[in-house]
């Protein structure tokens, strides 16, 4: 039995195909009789009523088109999940109706009419439990996962040993750059040549290629997921050096391809004393700690060795798990309290910054979800602007040294409120830094970074592993991406370099086509892209229209100047600001009116602030 399945699992794509369709075929003509039997109560067969004969032996005629029209042949049975099943309801039941209506129009005698009933509801449950009972075969016992490990070094080695004892993976070759190995044997595994890949992956069904090149820099690893990427296989990879230095490497340690890789972009190594200047040794307050940007702040922060590091989160439960994770990090002599409040109660940010003797405030709590922001804009700017404004008035109260907003590319032109609220941020830090008291205030911009919260990609990664749709708001809207880690990196350098009102922009390098990067993750998820060029694809994009506020590209800078930094990838822009004379008697209506002001209201006073402020 085991060496039947194994056989079953080892089937091409095509192959694996070709027997569901002929499995389904003759279950469809089998449950018509099972129906009649069911309703009848004996075996019923229409001996002299050829038409029916006809009508029963022609349904896979009918049902096989629309089965393969609703996606029930593609090779995605390890996704099959509620949204195949109701693909399959949809399937059976447009199946199940025509053939009734066909049964129906001809007007069979010997054919009660539950039979058409009892017909559909059989199809759904045994067409249905079919796809699962095969994907419960595959996870159960597919122990005979084909992959081939790219690289033949160290890694690749003591990973195919890794794998040997597995029961997850089969490896079955490697391939390699490097001449002089090829067609030489690795661990009882021959050596291919990359330009081998394609046939190897037909001959032996691979299912996955392992990447096992830890030292390579990330130009060089996007090169090699660029060639991967026709393959029709999953591309993993192990981390880097540094993450296997303590230990060998095992078969949790495969990872999915990190995104980043795909912009093949190399971070800058930073400068050890400007990260130094405002962390080590002094207290330091991370607001939106809890959040994408706040946390890794966070985490490079502790190991910077600051006197006290003071959590400011809104949100218990993301308090609660950044907290957890830096008591973890078991790091002495530093001193960490996690404080639950929100940057627009007055009170607390002023009770907070004098309590503790803050020194240094990076700013990361905000609202910074556009189409959210939209439907709930006076709480969005409340938040984002009047609370950077009442935590650099606690800034100034209590001394603090150096204050470093985290603002967005969104403020440059903004269409939104979620960008007109961080430019005027940006412009209260701005006219602040004018007047006379002892903290010094800046602002880093820059654009959308991997893998935060509600960004695209964890969004894509869920989709595909649901089988799809995966959407994008237009096929021509580009956005710049960075990683987290380096642009907290950069954040801190840029805080140390500043003065007093820079805004610091950092060189996001080329902007990223959202379509193009969704049809990437799809191929290196080992799936195809369905569209009318490939109508066997697996996964197709739908396309759902531009948000509220949305557009089809970001800026970074002004129309001012800018210019360069010690730090090739941080560049100071000059902009114009607005006097703080000006700009509090329209912060100060705002605050007043709070939530409770109208959205009419609230656009024209922004639009003082903002003037390039346009939603339309």
């Amino acid at each position: 039995m085991s060496r039947m399945i194994q056989i079953l699992i080892n089937l091409s794509r095509r192959n694996k195909q070709a027997l569901m369709l002929a499995f389904d075929a003759i279950t469809i003509i089998c449950l018509i009789y099972l129906a009649f039997w069911i309703r009848l109560g004996y075996l019923f067969y229409p001996s002299g009523n050829y038409e029916l004969q006809i009508a029963i032996y022609a349904s896979p005629l009918l049902a096989i088109p629309i089965f393969t029209s609703f996606g029930l042949y593609r090779e995605v049975i390890r996704y099959v999940g509620f949204k195949a099943l109701w693909r399959i309801i949809q399937a059976a039941s447009l199946y199940g109706t025509l053939f009734g209506l066909i049964l129906l129009m001809a007007r069979f005698e010997s054919v009660p009419r539950s039979v058409i009933l009892i017909n559909w509801v059989l199809v759904i449950l045994v067409i249905g439990s079919s796809r699962f009972f095969t994907r419960w075969i595959l996870v159960e016992h597919g122990n005979n996962n084909n992959v081939v490990i790219y690289g033949a070094g160290s890694a690749g080695r003591q990973l195919s040993n890794a794998l040997s004892q597995s029961k997850e993976y089969n490896p079955v070759a490697f391939i390699d750059d490097s001449n002089l190995i090829i067609d030489h044997s690795i661990n009882g595994l021959k050596v291919y040549s990359p330009n081998d890949l394609l046939s190897l992956i037909d001959k032996k069904n691979i299912k996955e290629v392992l990447i096992a090149i830890p030292s390579l820099t990330r130009t060089r690893r996007r090169e090699i997921i660029d060639f991967l990427e026709p393959c029709p296989v999953v591309v993993r990879s192990l981390p880097g050096v540094s993450a296997l230095a303590q230990g060998k490497v095992k078969v949790k340690d495969l990872l999915e391809i990190d995104i980043g890789d795909l912009l093949g972009r190399e971070s800058a190594r930073p400068n050890k004393e400007l990260f130094e200047i405002n962390i080590s040794n002094k207290v330091v307050m991370v607001t939106g700690a809890g959040g994408s940007i706040g946390s890794e702040l966070c985490r490079q922060i502790i190991l910077l060795k600051p006197k006290i590091l003071v959590l400011y989160e809104i949100s218990e439960n993301s308090l609660y798990h950044i907290d957890q994770e830096l008591s973890d990090a078991n790091l002495p002599n530093i001193d960490v309290f996690p404080v639950l409040g929100s940057v627009s109660d007055k009170d607390r940010v002023f009770k907070i910054c004098e309590f503790y003797g803050v020194q240094t405030i990076y700013h990361a709590a905000a609202y910074k979800h556009v189409p959210i922001v939209e439907y709930n804009q006076s709480q969005g700017v409340y938040n984002n602007t009047i609370g950077t404004m009442l935590l650099a008035e606690a800034a100034i109260a209590s001394n603090v040294e150096t204050f470093v907003l985290i603002s967005t590319d969104k403020a440059v032109r903004p269409t939104n409120y979620m960008g007109a609220s961080k430019r005027a941020a940006e412009m209260v830090l701005q006219a602040f830094s004018e007047l006379p008291h002892n903290t010094c205030f800046t602002m880093v911009r820059f654009g959308n970074v991997l893998d935060s919260s509600g960004s695209v990609i964890p969004l894509f990664k869920k989709q595909i592993k649901e089988g799809g749709p995966v959407t994008v708001t237009h096929i021509d809207i580009v956005r710049y991406f960075m990683m987290i880690p380096e642009a907290v990196e950069l954040v801190i350098q840029a805080g140390a370099m500043a003065k007093g009102g820079e805004v610091f922009v950092l060189d996001m390098g080329k902007p990223v086509r959202i379509y193009d990067l969704a049809v990437k993750m799809i191929n290196l998820s080992g799936l195809k892209l369905l569209d009318e060029n490939n109508p066997r694809g697996d996964i197709k994009i739908e396309y759902t229209g531009l948000r509220p506020g949305e557009k089809l590209y970001e800026e970074l800078i002004l129309d001012g100047e800018f210019s360069l930094t010690e730090n090739k990838l941080i560049m100071r822009a000059e902009e114009e600001l607005m006097a703080w004379d000006k700009l509090e008697p329209i912060l100060a209506e705002i605050y007043k009116k709070g939530a409770h002001i109208n959205t009419e209201e609230l656009y024209n006073l922004l639009k003082k602030i903002v003037p390039e402020f346009n939603t339309k």
